[in-house]
């Protein structure tokens, strides 16, 4: 076989290696939106944009899901995660977006909805493109006026059941980390907008998102609206999640952020000062002789042993050693030459 055939035949092979590639993608794809198909509690997510009301049983499922133990479960993450995402299809129908939002209440109150609000734009969105951070403020917005979520910007901020934090950095000590001040600046400016009526109309009426390298659980029964940046929104179905049923009365920040602040995580736990200085005497934990106070060395910072040849008479121990030897005859020299002082005067 000539090499022009050569070239050829291994052109045709990738080439066909791309086809196989290609047509197991769409195999794929074809199978996720199979299998979201003929699940029946993921059709709501479809049809989620018809505006009918939902009985009180499936709003408490829903915020089960979306709030309880449950909010957690995912069915994949990854590349996985982001194949299962492209395939859930946007709602269909018009972004309603959300009334603007005026923080009312006292100076206190102002400065801490500020705080809370720009803590979850900095620590969700915080390094996302601008409108990805005007996003999340929306968001928190949108759930202090539903009746599933608080009352007040801290209180939506804060949420959790003990367990599950609404806004993972509130639980996983985010919040004791400095942040980066140029970005926190930023957050603030964002989170100052939007509590002086800046409305992020690209998210409409969404309550919840998540990253699109993850796929929650709860992501097909709700209706998807958008993405910006990395995250993905997401509205409730039915009326619920049309601008209507944001009903929900501000009532300021009644607590202080900082008594809602989950403890920080346990530093690593130290032995007491009694159990270590015990520790310390007992000696390392194996066989000696009674008068041996060596010790060990620790290898994992690198150190070897060396000893030093007993036949090398020129090397820095044979030196040390003559060093030590000649130490001790110099001594007794130089007390030989001092004479013995008598009684001192008036002393007998």
């Amino acid at each position: 076989m000539t090499a022009l055939a050569i070239a050829r035949r291994r052109v045709e092979l990738a080439s066909l290696r791309m086809k196989i590639a290609a047509l197991a993608t769409i195999l794929l794809m074809a199978a996720i939106a199979a299998l979201f198909a003929i699940l029946p509690a993921r059709q709501s997510a479809n049809a989620a944009t018809v505006s009918m009301p939902l009985s009180a049983a499936r709003e408490a499922s829903l915020i089960e899901a979306t709030t309880g133990d449950a909010a957690v479960e995912m069915d994949a993450v990854g590349d996985r995660a982001k194949m299962i995402n492209a395939a859930l299809p946007f709602a269909s129908g018009p972004v309603l977006a959300a009334r603007p939002f005026a923080a009312a209440g006292s100076d206190t109150d102002q400065r801490r909805a500020l705080l809370c609000l720009t803590q979850a734009v900095y620590y969700e969105a915080g390094f996302e493109p601008l409108e990805g951070r005007r996003a999340v403020a929306q968001v928190v917005l949108n759930r202090m006026r539903h009746p599933a979520f608080p009352k007040s910007i801290c209180g939506v901020v804060y949420q959790n059941n003990g367990r599950i934090c609404q806004f993972t950095f509130v639980c996983d000590g985010a919040l004791y980390r400095r942040p980066a001040a140029a970005a926190w600046q930023s957050a603030e400016a964002v989170a100052r907008a939007a509590l002086a009526g800046y409305v992020e109309r690209a998210v409409g009426s969404a309550t919840h998102y998540h990253a699109n390298y993850v796929a929650p659980k709860w992501a097909p029964l709700l209706a998807k609206v958008s993405q910006l940046g990395q995250h993905i929104f997401y509205r409730w179905p039915g009326s619920w999640g049309q601008p209507g049923a944001f009903t929900g009365r501000y009532v300021g920040e009644p607590r202080d952020p900082l008594s809602m602040r989950p403890a920080a995580p346990a530093p690593v736990a130290l032995l007491p000062e009694a159990e270590l200085a015990s520790t310390v005497a007992a000696g390392p934990p194996i066989a000696r002789a009674e008068n041996d106070v060596g010790g060990l060395l620790d290898t994992t910072k690198g150190w070897t042993l060396q000893i030093p040849d007993p036949r090398d008479t020129n090397g820095a121990a044979a030196r040390l050693i003559a060093s030590q030897e000649a130490k001790p005859a110099k001594a007794l020299e130089t007390a030989a030459a001092v004479p013995v002082a008598g009684p001192a005067s008036g002393t007998r």
